[in-house]
């Protein structure tokens, strides 16, 4: 009989640890994926605020130049170079920062998965 109650109190022991081990998982999961949405979040936020600039001085750079432009034609040729040449770097950022979200959403959901698995 006290046999019996050993291995009932271990198998007992051995399942709370196993249901705590999948709960610790679980919140580490919850936790890595609020950390990894508020660095997107950062990284978006940084992404937008170097597109408005880039577009500001963009707008600065017309204006200021077209009215140079009307003295020196060769300013409106630099200008849409330089523009051109800006709109590929902004939609190389939004590409990266889109790569980067699809990645992230996969590992996250990658890892519930896992973690429903272990469970």
């Amino acid at each position: 009989v006290v046999e019996l109650v050993v291995e009932l109190v271990v198998v007992v022991v051995v399942a709370v640890v196993v249901v705590l081990l999948s709960v610790v998982e679980l919140v580490v999961v919850v936790v890595a994926v609020v950390v990894v949405v508020v660095l997107l979040n950062v990284v978006e936020l940084v992404v937008v605020l170097v597109v408005v600039v880039v577009l500001v001085a963009v707008v600065v750079l017309v204006v200021v130049d077209v009215e140079v432009a009307v003295v020196v034609e060769l300013e409106v040729v630099v200008v849409v170079e330089v523009i051109e040449e800006l709109v590929v770097v902004v939609v190389e950022l939004v590409v990266v920062v889109v790569e980067v979200s699809v990645l992230v959403e996969v590992v996250v959901v990658v890892e519930v998965v896992a973690v429903v698995v272990v469970v």
